[in-house]
Protein backbone atom coordinates (compact mmCIF):
# COMPACT_ATOMS: atom_id res chain seq x y z
CA UNK A 1 0.00 0.00 0.00
CA UNK A 2 1.42 3.32 -0.99
CA UNK A 3 1.92 6.34 1.59
CA UNK A 4 1.00 9.95 1.04
CA UNK A 5 1.74 10.45 -2.31
CA UNK A 6 -0.94 7.57 -3.21
CA UNK A 7 -3.57 9.08 -1.36
CA UNK A 8 -3.29 12.69 -2.87
CA UNK A 9 -4.02 10.83 -6.27
CA UNK A 10 -7.54 10.25 -5.03
CA UNK A 11 -8.45 13.79 -3.99
CA UNK A 12 -10.20 15.44 -6.91
CA UNK A 13 -9.12 18.67 -7.49
CA UNK A 14 -5.51 18.66 -8.50
CA UNK A 15 -6.08 16.01 -10.76
CA UNK A 16 -9.38 18.00 -12.06
CA UNK A 17 -7.72 21.33 -12.77
CA UNK A 18 -4.83 19.41 -14.94
CA UNK A 19 -7.54 18.12 -17.08
CA UNK A 20 -9.31 21.61 -16.94
CA UNK A 21 -6.05 23.01 -18.29
CA UNK A 22 -5.63 20.08 -20.87
CA UNK A 23 -9.27 19.86 -22.59
CA UNK A 24 -8.77 23.21 -24.09
CA UNK A 25 -6.85 21.33 -26.97
CA UNK A 26 -9.07 17.96 -27.53
CA UNK A 27 -11.18 17.79 -30.51
CA UNK A 28 -13.82 14.61 -31.82
CA UNK A 29 -11.84 11.79 -32.68
CA UNK A 30 -11.99 11.03 -36.66
CA UNK A 31 -14.55 8.86 -38.17
CA UNK A 32 -11.90 6.09 -39.46
CA UNK A 33 -10.15 6.33 -36.36
CA UNK A 34 -8.74 3.09 -34.26
CA UNK A 35 -10.15 4.05 -30.96
CA UNK A 36 -13.61 5.17 -32.86
CA UNK A 37 -13.75 1.32 -33.89
CA UNK A 38 -12.55 0.06 -30.31
CA UNK A 39 -15.27 2.32 -29.04
CA UNK A 40 -17.91 0.85 -30.96
CA UNK A 41 -17.07 -2.32 -30.48
CA UNK A 42 -17.21 -1.98 -27.02
CA UNK A 43 -20.50 -0.95 -27.69
CA UNK A 44 -22.01 -3.81 -29.70
CA UNK A 45 -20.73 -6.20 -27.10
CA UNK A 46 -22.58 -4.15 -24.40
CA UNK A 47 -25.54 -4.33 -26.72
CA UNK A 48 -24.72 -8.14 -26.62
CA UNK A 49 -24.47 -8.62 -23.09
CA UNK A 50 -27.46 -6.43 -21.71
CA UNK A 51 -29.17 -8.01 -24.04
CA UNK A 52 -29.17 -11.54 -23.07
CA UNK A 53 -30.13 -10.20 -19.22
CA UNK A 54 -32.74 -7.88 -20.34
CA UNK A 55 -35.31 -10.49 -22.44
CA UNK A 56 -35.95 -12.46 -19.37
CA UNK A 57 -37.78 -9.73 -17.93
CA UNK A 58 -40.30 -10.00 -21.25
CA UNK A 59 -39.70 -13.55 -21.86
CA UNK A 60 -40.79 -14.16 -18.09
CA UNK A 61 -44.28 -12.45 -19.23
CA UNK A 62 -44.38 -15.71 -21.46
CA UNK A 63 -42.77 -17.89 -18.82
CA UNK A 64 -44.93 -17.89 -16.24
CA UNK A 65 -48.83 -18.64 -16.04
CA UNK A 66 -50.42 -15.61 -13.86
CA UNK A 67 -53.70 -17.18 -13.52
CA UNK A 68 -52.71 -20.94 -12.30
CA UNK A 69 -52.28 -22.34 -8.81
CA UNK A 70 -49.19 -21.37 -6.59
CA UNK A 71 -49.09 -24.01 -4.06
CA UNK A 72 -46.06 -24.56 -5.83
CA UNK A 73 -44.28 -21.52 -6.33
CA UNK A 74 -41.12 -23.59 -7.70
CA UNK A 75 -42.91 -25.81 -9.78
CA UNK A 76 -41.24 -25.34 -13.33
CA UNK A 77 -43.92 -28.52 -14.40
CA UNK A 78 -45.50 -27.22 -17.90
CA UNK A 79 -48.64 -27.81 -18.06
CA UNK A 80 -50.13 -30.24 -20.45
CA UNK A 81 -52.00 -28.11 -23.21
CA UNK A 82 -49.44 -25.65 -23.10
CA UNK A 83 -47.79 -25.01 -26.83
CA UNK A 84 -44.29 -27.07 -27.12
CA UNK A 85 -42.38 -23.65 -28.02
CA UNK A 86 -43.71 -22.03 -25.34
CA UNK A 87 -43.89 -24.10 -21.75
CA UNK A 88 -45.15 -22.23 -18.89
CA UNK A 89 -44.42 -22.67 -15.31
CA UNK A 90 -46.24 -21.69 -12.05
CA UNK A 91 -43.59 -19.42 -10.20
CA UNK A 92 -44.93 -16.81 -8.11
CA UNK A 93 -44.58 -13.87 -8.29
CA UNK A 94 -41.57 -13.91 -4.82
CA UNK A 95 -39.55 -16.63 -7.03
CA UNK A 96 -40.14 -14.13 -10.31
CA UNK A 97 -38.53 -11.79 -8.40
CA UNK A 98 -35.59 -13.77 -7.63
CA UNK A 99 -34.88 -15.51 -10.35
CA UNK A 100 -35.21 -11.67 -12.13
CA UNK A 101 -32.62 -10.44 -9.79
CA UNK A 102 -30.60 -13.55 -9.60
CA UNK A 103 -28.35 -11.86 -12.29
CA UNK A 104 -26.83 -8.98 -10.05
CA UNK A 105 -25.75 -11.44 -7.32
CA UNK A 106 -23.08 -12.93 -9.26
CA UNK A 107 -22.30 -9.40 -10.72
CA UNK A 108 -22.14 -8.08 -6.92
CA UNK A 109 -19.87 -10.91 -6.30
CA UNK A 110 -17.31 -9.89 -9.28
CA UNK A 111 -17.31 -6.24 -8.88
CA UNK A 112 -14.41 -5.75 -6.82
CA UNK A 113 -12.11 -8.66 -7.19
CA UNK A 114 -12.59 -8.11 -11.02
CA UNK A 115 -11.69 -3.78 -10.61
CA UNK A 116 -8.52 -5.01 -8.72
CA UNK A 117 -7.34 -8.01 -11.32
CA UNK A 118 -8.08 -6.21 -14.43
CA UNK A 119 -4.94 -3.56 -13.73
CA UNK A 120 -2.93 -6.92 -13.77
CA UNK A 121 -4.33 -9.61 -16.13
CA UNK A 122 -4.86 -8.21 -19.98
CA UNK A 123 -8.32 -7.04 -20.31
CA UNK A 124 -8.31 -8.71 -23.60
CA UNK A 125 -9.09 -11.81 -22.40
CA UNK A 126 -10.62 -10.79 -19.37
CA UNK A 127 -13.82 -9.02 -21.39
CA UNK A 128 -13.82 -11.80 -24.23
CA UNK A 129 -13.62 -14.89 -22.20
CA UNK A 130 -16.35 -13.52 -19.59
CA UNK A 131 -18.78 -12.24 -22.81
CA UNK A 132 -18.37 -15.88 -24.07
CA UNK A 133 -19.21 -17.60 -20.92
CA UNK A 134 -22.45 -15.02 -20.48
CA UNK A 135 -23.27 -15.98 -24.04
CA UNK A 136 -22.96 -19.97 -23.81
CA UNK A 137 -25.01 -19.56 -20.26
CA UNK A 138 -27.59 -17.85 -22.00
CA UNK A 139 -27.98 -21.09 -24.50
CA UNK A 140 -28.51 -22.79 -21.34
CA UNK A 141 -31.36 -20.89 -19.77
CA UNK A 142 -34.46 -22.88 -21.33
CA UNK A 143 -32.72 -26.35 -20.59
CA UNK A 144 -32.88 -25.08 -17.26
CA UNK A 145 -35.85 -23.86 -16.90
CA UNK A 146 -37.16 -26.95 -17.59
CA UNK A 147 -35.44 -28.45 -14.75
CA UNK A 148 -36.57 -25.89 -12.48
CA UNK A 149 -36.01 -22.27 -10.88
CA UNK A 150 -33.38 -22.97 -9.20
CA UNK A 151 -31.24 -24.03 -12.32
CA UNK A 152 -32.48 -21.05 -13.59
CA UNK A 153 -31.08 -19.11 -10.80
CA UNK A 154 -28.00 -21.13 -10.27
CA UNK A 155 -27.81 -20.26 -14.31
CA UNK A 156 -28.59 -16.50 -13.90
CA UNK A 157 -26.11 -15.92 -11.27
CA UNK A 158 -23.21 -17.21 -13.01
CA UNK A 159 -23.97 -15.17 -16.07
CA UNK A 160 -24.46 -12.07 -13.35
CA UNK A 161 -20.46 -13.17 -12.65
CA UNK A 162 -19.70 -13.09 -16.22
CA UNK A 163 -21.35 -9.88 -16.94
CA UNK A 164 -20.13 -8.33 -14.09
CA UNK A 165 -16.59 -8.90 -15.05
CA UNK A 166 -16.93 -7.18 -18.45
CA UNK A 167 -18.74 -4.31 -17.03
CA UNK A 168 -16.28 -3.94 -15.22
CA UNK A 169 -12.80 -4.47 -16.79
CA UNK A 170 -14.12 -2.78 -20.01
CA UNK A 171 -13.52 0.24 -17.82
CA UNK A 172 -9.66 0.29 -17.87
CA UNK A 173 -9.62 -0.16 -21.77
CA UNK A 174 -9.49 3.96 -21.49
CA UNK A 175 -7.18 4.69 -19.22
CA UNK A 176 -4.61 3.48 -22.30
CA UNK A 177 -6.58 4.52 -25.34
CA UNK A 178 -8.73 7.54 -24.43
CA UNK A 179 -6.98 11.04 -24.99
CA UNK A 180 -8.05 13.45 -22.10
CA UNK A 181 -10.37 15.74 -24.15
CA UNK A 182 -12.65 12.65 -25.49
CA UNK A 183 -12.93 10.67 -22.45
CA UNK A 184 -17.22 11.60 -22.15
CA UNK A 185 -17.41 10.94 -26.20
CA UNK A 186 -15.17 7.22 -26.18
CA UNK A 187 -16.86 6.27 -22.71
CA UNK A 188 -20.37 7.38 -23.42
CA UNK A 189 -20.19 6.07 -27.21
CA UNK A 190 -19.10 2.62 -25.47
CA UNK A 191 -21.58 2.47 -22.27
CA UNK A 192 -24.84 3.23 -24.46
CA UNK A 193 -24.56 -0.23 -25.58
CA UNK A 194 -25.71 -0.49 -22.40
CA UNK A 195 -28.78 1.47 -22.69
CA UNK A 196 -29.60 -0.09 -26.14
CA UNK A 197 -29.40 -3.55 -25.29
CA UNK A 198 -32.79 -3.62 -23.23
CA UNK A 199 -34.14 -1.43 -25.78
CA UNK A 200 -33.37 -4.13 -28.79
CA UNK A 201 -34.28 -7.28 -26.66
CA UNK A 202 -37.54 -6.16 -25.44
CA UNK A 203 -38.41 -4.97 -29.20
CA UNK A 204 -37.13 -8.09 -30.57
CA UNK A 205 -37.88 -10.52 -27.64
CA UNK A 206 -41.73 -10.15 -28.01
CA UNK A 207 -41.50 -11.23 -31.98
CA UNK A 208 -39.40 -13.56 -31.78
CA UNK A 209 -41.90 -15.06 -28.74
CA UNK A 210 -44.80 -15.14 -30.93
CA UNK A 211 -43.27 -15.96 -33.99
CA UNK A 212 -40.76 -18.80 -32.51
CA UNK A 213 -41.49 -19.37 -28.96
CA UNK A 214 -39.69 -17.72 -26.02
CA UNK A 215 -36.75 -20.06 -25.79
CA UNK A 216 -35.39 -19.39 -29.30
CA UNK A 217 -34.87 -15.86 -27.64
CA UNK A 218 -32.38 -17.21 -25.45
CA UNK A 219 -30.28 -18.99 -28.08
CA UNK A 220 -31.01 -16.05 -30.87
CA UNK A 221 -28.82 -13.63 -28.09
CA UNK A 222 -26.31 -16.02 -27.15
CA UNK A 223 -25.45 -16.85 -30.56
CA UNK A 224 -24.78 -13.22 -31.41
CA UNK A 225 -23.07 -12.68 -28.19
CA UNK A 226 -20.67 -15.78 -29.60
CA UNK A 227 -20.01 -14.10 -32.72
CA UNK A 228 -19.14 -10.58 -30.80
CA UNK A 229 -16.64 -12.30 -28.65
CA UNK A 230 -14.83 -13.55 -31.67
CA UNK A 231 -14.70 -10.81 -32.86
CA UNK A 232 -13.26 -9.42 -29.81
CA UNK A 233 -10.40 -11.63 -29.63
CA UNK A 234 -9.50 -10.85 -33.15
CA UNK A 235 -9.90 -7.39 -32.95
CA UNK A 236 -8.85 -5.74 -29.73
CA UNK A 237 -5.33 -5.30 -28.19
CA UNK A 238 -4.40 -3.84 -24.63
CA UNK A 239 -2.31 -1.47 -25.98
CA UNK A 240 -2.02 1.33 -28.53
CA UNK A 241 1.41 0.49 -29.05
CA UNK A 242 1.26 -3.18 -30.08
CA UNK A 243 -2.26 -2.93 -32.03
CA UNK A 244 -0.81 -3.37 -36.07
CA UNK A 245 -3.43 -1.38 -37.55
CA UNK A 246 -2.90 1.83 -35.44
CA UNK A 247 -2.14 4.92 -37.35
CA UNK A 248 1.29 6.42 -36.07
CA UNK A 249 -0.37 10.37 -35.70
CA UNK A 250 -3.33 8.40 -33.66
CA UNK A 251 -0.36 6.60 -31.80
CA UNK A 252 1.26 9.52 -31.21
CA UNK A 253 -2.20 11.82 -30.23
CA UNK A 254 -3.16 9.03 -27.58
CA UNK A 255 0.87 8.57 -26.02
CA UNK A 256 1.02 12.48 -25.53
CA UNK A 257 -2.21 12.39 -23.81
CA UNK A 258 -1.67 10.02 -21.82
CA UNK A 259 2.23 10.05 -20.87
CA UNK A 260 2.51 10.94 -17.49
CA UNK A 261 -0.84 8.35 -16.61
CA UNK A 262 0.29 5.58 -18.43
CA UNK A 263 3.94 6.23 -16.70
CA UNK A 264 2.59 6.01 -13.35
CA UNK A 265 1.02 2.19 -13.55
CA UNK A 266 1.92 -0.79 -12.11
CA UNK A 267 1.72 0.83 -8.83
CA UNK A 268 -0.06 -0.75 -5.74
CA UNK A 269 -4.05 0.33 -4.98
CA UNK A 270 -4.17 2.45 -2.07
CA UNK A 271 -7.19 0.75 0.00
CA UNK A 272 -7.00 2.97 2.89
CA UNK A 273 -7.24 6.40 0.48
CA UNK A 274 -9.64 4.63 -1.42
CA UNK A 275 -12.02 4.34 1.80
CA UNK A 276 -11.26 7.02 3.08
CA UNK A 277 -12.06 9.37 -0.07
CA UNK A 278 -15.03 11.76 -0.20
CA UNK A 279 -15.13 11.41 -3.76
CA UNK A 280 -15.26 8.21 -4.23
CA UNK A 281 -17.73 7.64 -1.42
CA UNK A 282 -19.59 10.75 -2.65
CA UNK A 283 -19.61 8.49 -6.49
CA UNK A 284 -20.57 5.65 -4.86
CA UNK A 285 -23.63 6.53 -2.78
CA UNK A 286 -24.78 8.41 -6.42
CA UNK A 287 -24.28 4.57 -8.15
CA UNK A 288 -26.66 3.50 -5.17
CA UNK A 289 -29.34 6.12 -6.22
CA UNK A 290 -28.84 5.27 -9.92
CA UNK A 291 -28.97 1.23 -9.67
CA UNK A 292 -32.25 1.93 -7.80
CA UNK A 293 -34.00 3.48 -9.84
CA UNK A 294 -32.60 1.66 -13.03
CA UNK A 295 -33.07 -1.96 -11.70
CA UNK A 296 -36.70 -1.34 -10.87
CA UNK A 297 -37.43 0.17 -14.20
CA UNK A 298 -34.94 -2.31 -16.05
CA UNK A 299 -36.57 -5.73 -14.46
CA UNK A 300 -40.58 -4.66 -13.75
CA UNK A 301 -41.28 -2.43 -16.80
CA UNK A 302 -42.84 -4.71 -18.47
CA UNK A 303 -44.86 -6.55 -15.52
CA UNK A 304 -45.99 -2.83 -14.78
CA UNK A 305 -46.83 -2.44 -18.75
CA UNK A 306 -48.82 -5.48 -18.71
CA UNK A 307 -50.69 -5.69 -15.99
CA UNK A 308 -51.86 -1.49 -16.23
CA UNK A 309 -52.30 -1.23 -20.38
CA UNK A 310 -53.34 -4.32 -20.62
CA UNK A 311 -50.80 -5.17 -24.31
CA UNK A 312 -50.33 -8.33 -25.69
CA UNK A 313 -46.14 -9.29 -25.60
CA UNK A 314 -45.29 -8.11 -28.85
CA UNK A 315 -46.64 -4.62 -27.93
CA UNK A 316 -45.31 -4.80 -24.46
CA UNK A 317 -42.06 -5.40 -26.00
CA UNK A 318 -41.64 -2.56 -28.17
CA UNK A 319 -43.23 -0.51 -25.02
CA UNK A 320 -41.01 -1.63 -22.98
CA UNK A 321 -37.94 -0.35 -25.23
CA UNK A 322 -39.10 2.57 -26.10
CA UNK A 323 -37.55 4.30 -22.70
CA UNK A 324 -34.39 2.47 -23.05
CA UNK A 325 -33.70 3.49 -26.72
CA UNK A 326 -34.29 6.99 -25.78
CA UNK A 327 -31.82 6.54 -23.04
CA UNK A 328 -29.20 5.22 -25.61
CA UNK A 329 -29.78 8.56 -27.46
CA UNK A 330 -29.59 10.60 -24.50
CA UNK A 331 -26.20 9.06 -22.96
CA UNK A 332 -24.42 9.41 -25.73
CA UNK A 333 -26.05 13.27 -26.21
CA UNK A 334 -24.36 13.86 -23.02
CA UNK A 335 -21.35 12.55 -23.52
CA UNK A 336 -20.94 15.01 -26.38
CA UNK A 337 -22.42 17.87 -25.12
CA UNK A 338 -19.90 17.30 -21.84
CA UNK A 339 -17.21 17.41 -23.54
CA UNK A 340 -18.01 19.90 -25.91
CA UNK A 341 -17.93 22.07 -22.45
CA UNK A 342 -14.56 21.13 -21.38
CA UNK A 343 -13.32 21.93 -24.72
CA UNK A 344 -14.85 25.53 -24.81
CA UNK A 345 -13.51 25.94 -21.23
CA UNK A 346 -17.66 26.78 -20.30
CA UNK A 347 -17.71 24.64 -17.02
CA UNK A 348 -14.76 22.81 -15.42
CA UNK A 349 -14.54 19.03 -15.10
CA UNK A 350 -16.15 19.22 -11.24
CA UNK A 351 -19.06 21.19 -12.66
CA UNK A 352 -19.83 19.02 -15.22
CA UNK A 353 -19.90 16.21 -13.44
CA UNK A 354 -22.00 17.50 -10.81
CA UNK A 355 -24.69 19.09 -13.57
CA UNK A 356 -25.03 15.45 -15.09
CA UNK A 357 -25.04 13.63 -12.20
CA UNK A 358 -27.88 16.40 -10.89
CA UNK A 359 -30.03 16.14 -13.97
CA UNK A 360 -29.73 12.27 -14.18
CA UNK A 361 -30.74 11.76 -10.44
CA UNK A 362 -33.46 13.99 -10.28
CA UNK A 363 -35.20 14.18 -13.57
CA UNK A 364 -36.10 10.71 -13.05
CA UNK A 365 -37.87 11.09 -9.87
CA UNK A 366 -39.71 13.92 -11.28
CA UNK A 367 -41.24 11.91 -13.81
CA UNK A 368 -42.00 8.67 -11.71
CA UNK A 369 -43.46 10.85 -8.82
CA UNK A 370 -45.78 12.50 -12.00
CA UNK A 371 -47.24 9.02 -12.48
CA UNK A 372 -48.62 9.07 -8.86
CA UNK A 373 -50.91 12.03 -10.13
CA UNK A 374 -52.18 10.33 -13.69
CA UNK A 375 -55.18 9.14 -14.41
CA UNK A 376 -56.24 6.48 -16.90
CA UNK A 377 -54.03 8.09 -19.32
CA UNK A 378 -51.96 5.97 -22.03
CA UNK A 379 -49.93 8.65 -23.62
CA UNK A 380 -49.48 10.06 -20.05
CA UNK A 381 -48.01 7.03 -18.38
CA UNK A 382 -45.81 5.95 -21.20
CA UNK A 383 -44.58 9.45 -21.94
CA UNK A 384 -43.30 9.49 -17.99
CA UNK A 385 -42.23 5.85 -18.40
CA UNK A 386 -40.01 7.17 -21.04
CA UNK A 387 -38.94 9.89 -19.65
CA UNK A 388 -38.17 8.40 -16.65
CA UNK A 389 -35.93 5.94 -17.61
CA UNK A 390 -34.58 8.01 -20.98
CA UNK A 391 -33.38 10.97 -18.05
CA UNK A 392 -31.09 8.02 -16.40
CA UNK A 393 -28.94 8.62 -19.30
CA UNK A 394 -27.27 11.89 -17.91
CA UNK A 395 -25.09 10.11 -15.55
CA UNK A 396 -23.14 8.54 -18.20
CA UNK A 397 -21.58 11.52 -17.90
CA UNK A 398 -21.71 12.27 -14.42
CA UNK A 399 -20.42 9.47 -11.67
CA UNK A 400 -20.43 7.13 -14.64
CA UNK A 401 -17.22 8.54 -15.84
CA UNK A 402 -16.14 10.41 -12.77
CA UNK A 403 -13.52 7.65 -11.62
CA UNK A 404 -11.73 7.94 -14.22
CA UNK A 405 -11.03 11.83 -13.55
CA UNK A 406 -10.41 11.90 -9.71
CA UNK A 407 -7.89 8.60 -10.53
CA UNK A 408 -7.07 7.21 -13.55
CA UNK A 409 -4.41 5.05 -12.28
CA UNK A 410 -6.99 3.29 -10.48
CA UNK A 411 -9.84 3.45 -12.19
CA UNK A 412 -10.92 -0.35 -12.32
CA UNK A 413 -10.76 -1.20 -9.03
CA UNK A 414 -12.08 2.17 -8.15
CA UNK A 415 -15.37 0.95 -10.96
CA UNK A 416 -15.17 -1.99 -8.95
CA UNK A 417 -15.99 -0.55 -5.68
CA UNK A 418 -18.38 1.83 -6.76
CA UNK A 419 -20.15 -0.21 -9.53
CA UNK A 420 -20.63 -2.50 -6.37
CA UNK A 421 -22.30 -0.31 -4.14
CA UNK A 422 -24.57 0.76 -6.28
CA UNK A 423 -25.43 -2.69 -7.41
CA UNK A 424 -26.46 -3.53 -3.44
CA UNK A 425 -29.19 -0.48 -4.14
CA UNK A 426 -30.46 -2.20 -7.62
CA UNK A 427 -30.34 -5.48 -5.54
CA UNK A 428 -32.33 -4.44 -2.48
CA UNK A 429 -34.96 -2.56 -4.71
CA UNK A 430 -35.53 -5.58 -7.18
CA UNK A 431 -36.07 -8.02 -4.55
CA UNK A 432 -38.46 -5.68 -2.80
CA UNK A 433 -40.10 -5.38 -5.71
CA UNK A 434 -40.87 -9.46 -6.24
CA UNK A 435 -41.90 -9.51 -2.03
CA UNK A 436 -44.13 -6.52 -2.71
CA UNK A 437 -45.72 -7.81 -5.76
CA UNK A 438 -46.45 -11.14 -3.81
CA UNK A 439 -48.17 -9.46 -0.95
CA UNK A 440 -50.71 -7.47 -3.31
CA UNK A 441 -51.40 -11.45 -5.24
CA UNK A 442 -51.55 -12.76 -1.92
CA UNK A 443 -54.06 -9.84 -0.40
CA UNK A 444 -51.53 -9.66 2.83
CA UNK A 445 -50.21 -6.10 1.87
CA UNK A 446 -50.66 -3.65 4.63
CA UNK A 447 -52.05 -0.21 3.89
CA UNK A 448 -49.37 2.12 2.93
CA UNK A 449 -47.13 -0.79 1.98
CA UNK A 450 -46.02 0.36 -0.66
CA UNK A 451 -44.43 3.50 0.41
CA UNK A 452 -41.68 1.21 2.44
CA UNK A 453 -40.15 0.91 -0.74
CA UNK A 454 -39.79 4.58 -1.82
CA UNK A 455 -42.01 6.29 -4.08
CA UNK A 456 -40.27 4.74 -6.99
CA UNK A 457 -41.95 1.13 -6.06
CA UNK A 458 -44.78 2.92 -4.80
CA UNK A 459 -46.34 3.41 -7.94
CA UNK A 460 -44.35 1.10 -10.58
CA UNK A 461 -44.96 -1.80 -8.60
CA UNK A 462 -47.94 -0.92 -6.39
CA UNK A 463 -50.68 -0.75 -8.93
CA UNK A 464 -49.16 -4.58 -10.62
CA UNK A 465 -51.34 -7.23 -9.67
CA UNK A 466 -52.11 -10.68 -11.12
CA UNK A 467 -54.88 -11.26 -13.33
CA UNK A 468 -58.69 -12.03 -12.19
CA UNK A 469 -57.30 -9.74 -9.16
CA UNK A 470 -58.80 -6.48 -7.43
CA UNK A 471 -56.52 -3.99 -5.91
CA UNK A 472 -57.64 -0.56 -6.79
CA UNK A 473 -55.39 2.00 -7.67
CA UNK A 474 -53.40 1.81 -5.23
CA UNK A 475 -52.70 -1.88 -4.77
CA UNK A 476 -50.91 -1.35 -1.58
CA UNK A 477 -51.98 1.72 -0.46
CA UNK A 478 -54.89 0.32 1.04
CA UNK A 479 -55.69 -3.58 2.18
CA UNK A 480 -57.96 -5.18 0.33
CA UNK A 481 -61.87 -4.66 1.00
CA UNK A 482 -63.81 -7.80 1.65
CA UNK A 483 -67.79 -8.49 2.06
CA UNK A 484 -70.19 -6.27 1.38
CA UNK A 485 -66.99 -3.45 0.49
CA UNK A 486 -65.18 -5.93 -1.80
CA UNK A 487 -68.49 -5.57 -4.47
CA UNK A 488 -68.91 -2.09 -4.32
CA UNK A 489 -65.23 -1.51 -4.76
CA UNK A 490 -64.88 -4.09 -7.96
CA UNK A 491 -67.74 -1.78 -9.42
CA UNK A 492 -65.70 1.40 -8.95
CA UNK A 493 -62.85 -0.34 -10.48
Amino acid sequence: MESRPSSERLRSPPTLRQMDDRSQSGRAPGCCSLRLGLALLLHFCNVSMMSQRACLSLTMVAMVNGTGPQELPNASTPEPLDDPRNPVYNWSPRTQGIVLSSSTYGMLLSQVPVGYLSGIYPVKNMVGSALLLSSLLSLLVPLAAGVGASAVIACRVAQGLSQGTVLVAQHTVWTKWAPLSERGRLTSLSLSGLMLGPSLALCVTGLICQALGWPMVFYVFGAGGCALSLCWFLLFHDDPKGHPCISPGEKELIASSLVEQVGSAGKSVPIRAVLKSLPVWAISLGCFAFSWTNHVMFLYLPTFISSKLHVNVRENGLLSALPHLFCWLLGILAGHVSDGFLSRKMLSVLAVRKLFTALGLLLPAVFVVSLLYLGPSFQGTVTCLTLASATLGFCVAGIVINPLDIAPRYYGFLKGVTVLIGMTGGLISSTLAGIVLDQVRRGSCQPGGGRSVFIIHHQTLGEARGPGEGGGEGGCHRARPSGPDAQRHRKRS
